[in-house]
C-alpha cells in the first residue's frame, strides 16, 4: 500500500519522502490557520452564527485541500480567501443590505461557473494566454506580497499618517521573538536543516509562552455548530435578485487570486513542464471550484488557494501528500478550535518573510532592458503587494501588456484572449473606482 501511494504521489520523480512532505503539510497549517480565527470574526459581522462559520471554515479548508492533494496531486492548501470575504460582508451584505444567505447562493453560482468554465477549457486557456514574464512578475510579486504581510504581523513594518508606513518598534517583545524566529529559520537554512521553518516556527512558539506572551483565547467552533450554517443557502434568491455583477466579482476576482497563486506556487516548487505549462491543470482548478461550491454548502465565502501553501514548498513540500496533511489538520482543528490560537503572530511572520524572500528567484526571468516587458512586469510586480490583491497587480500587467503591443504594432490575432482579459480587467477597475 505505502508503494502504491509513493508511486501515485511520485515521490521518486519528485525527490521527496514521507517525513518531509508531513513536516510540510504542517507548516502550510501553521502559516495560514489565522484563517480559522479571522475569516468567521469578518463573516460573523453579515450576520452569520459564529460558531458555525468557524467549522464551515474548517470543513470547507479541508475538503478542498484534500481534495487539491488527492485529485490534482499539488502542495496547494485551499482556505475561503481573504479579501472575497470581506466583500461578502461590508460590500454585499451590509452596504447592499442582502442577506447572507442569498450571497451564499451567489458564491454558489460563482462556483459553478468555475465548474463550468474548466469542464470546457476556457479557464486553461486563460491562464496560457498570460505572457511567461507576468508569470515570473506574479510569483515575485507574491513574493513580496507575503513577506510584506509577515513583517506587519512581526510589527517590524507599521502604518505612518505621514508616510503611509515606517518602521516599527524593535523593543516589542513580540517584534523582537519574530526577528529571532527568522534568524533561527535562515541559520537552519544555510545549515540545510530539513523541516527548518517549522522548527523556527515550534522555537518561537515555546519561547512566546515561556514569556507570557500568548494571550490566548478559545475560539468558538465545533461539528455541532455547523448545523446553523450547513445549506442554509438562498440559490433562487440570488437567482431573483439579479446578482450578476456580485457573482462576476466573486468569480473575476477568485480567477486571477487563484491563478497567480498557482504560478507562483508551481514555478517555486519547480513543477513547471519544460514549456512552462502546468501539468494536470484541469485537476487544479477542478479542485478549487470544487472547493468553492462545498464551501457555501456547509456556510462560508468563496474558497480559494492560498498564498502560504509556498511556506511548505519552501519546506520540502512537492506532492499532494503535503496538501492532504494540511487538510487533515483543519479537520482537527474544526474538532479543536478553542486551542487554534496557541501559535503566536510571532511564530508564523517570520516565516512569511523568508518564504517570500525565495520567491523572488524569478526576478531573473524577466527581460528588464525590453520596455514592453518590463513595464508590465513591473506594474505586476510592484502592485500585488502595494494593493494588497494578486488580481490587482496581474490585471495591471495584463493592461499594460496588451496597451504597449497595440502601440508598438505588435498585435497578433493568436494573442485576442490576452487583449480580452485587459479589456474585462479595464472594466472591472472602471466598475471598483465607480462604485
Amino acid at each position: 500500500m505505502r508503494i502504491a501511494l509513493e508511486r501515485y504521489f511520485e515521490f521518486s520523480r519528485l525527490g521527496t519522502n514521507w517525513r518531509t512532505e508531513v513536516l510540510a503539510g504542517v507548516t502550510t497549517f501553521l502559516t495560514m490557520a489565522y484563517i480559522v480565527a479571522v475569516n468567521p470574526a469578518i463573516l460573523a459581522q453579515s450576520g452569520m452564527p459564529l460558531p458555525a462559520v468557524t467549522a464551515a471554515t474548517c470543513l470547507s479548508a479541508a475538503f478542498g485541500s484534500i481534495l487539491m492533494g488527492i485529485v490534482a496531486r499539488y502542495p496547494i492548501a485551499l482556505a475561503p480567501g481573504m479579501g472575497l470575504n470581506a466583500y461578502f460582508t461590508y460590500t454585499v451584505c451590509i452596504k447592499m443590505h442582502i442577506p447572507w444567505q442569498t450571497a451564499l447562493g451567489a458564491v454558489f453560482l460563482s462556483g459553478t461557473v468555475f465548474l463550468l468554465l474548466t469542464a470546457f477549457g476556457i479557464r486553461q486557456l486563460i491562464l496560457k494566454s498570460i505572457p511567461q514574464e507576468l508569470y515570473a512578475a506574479v510569483a515575485c510579486g507574491i513574493g513580496l506580497f507575503i513577506a510584506f504581510i509577515g513583517l506587519t504581523k512581526a510589527g517590524l513594518v507599521v502604518k505612518s499618517p505621514e508616510t503611509l508606513v515606517q518602521l516599527g518598534n524593535i523593543k516589542d517583545p513580540n517584534t523582537a521573538l519574530a526577528l529571532l524566529g527568522l534568524g533561527v529559520m535562515v541559520a537552519l537554512e544555510i545549515w540545510k536543516v530539513k523541516g527548518s521553518i517549522l522548527i523556527g516556527v515550534l522555537v518561537v512558539t515555546g519561547v512566546a509562552w515561556s514569556m507570557g506572551l500568548v494571550h490566548w483565547v478559545p475560539a468558538a467552533g465545533g461539528v455541532e455548530s455547523l448545523t446553523a450554517t450547513a445549506f442554509k443557502l438562498d440559490i433562487p434568491g440570488a437567482l431573483r435578485v439579479g446578482l450578476v455583477e456580485i457573482v462576476f466579482v466573486f468569480f473575476f476576482v477568485d480567477l486571477f487570486d487563484n491563478l497567480g497563486t498557482l504560478v507562483a506556487v508551481t514555478k517555486r516548487a519547480g513543477l513547471l513542464a519544460q514549456d512552462h505549462s502546468i501539468p494536470r491543470l484541469n485537476r487544479i482548478l477542478f479542485a478549487d471550484a470544487a472547493a468553492t461550491v462545498a464551501g457555501s454548502l456547509t456556510g462560508t465565502s468563496t474558497v480559494t488557494s492560498y498564498v502560504e501553501s509556498t511556506a511548505g514548498v519552501a519546506a520540502g513540500g512537492r506532492s499532494g501528500v503535503t496538501a492532504i496533511v494540511t487538510g487533515l489538520l483543519f479537520l482537527v482543528a474544526m474538532v479543536a478550535a478553542p486551542f487554534i490560537g496557541i501559535v503566536p503572530t510571532a511564530a508564523t511572520a517570520p516565516a512569511l518573510i523568508l518564504v517570500g524572500s525565495m520567491m523572488l528567484t524569478t526576478v531573473t526571468e524577466i527581460r528588464w532592458t525590453d520596455p514592453l516587458v518590463a513595464v508590465p512586469a513591473f506594474l505586476t510586480l510592484i502592485l500585488i503587494p502595494l494593493t494588497y490583491s494578486i488580481a490587482n497587480g496581474l490585471g495591471f500587467g495584463i493592461i499594460a501588456w496588451a496597451t504597449l503591443h497595440i502601440v508598438a504594432g505588435k498585435f497578433t490575432r493568436k494573442d485576442w484572449l490576452l487583449y480580452l482579459l485587459a479589456a474585462l480587467f479595464l472594466v472591472r477597475f472602471l466598475y471598483l473606482s465607480a462604485s
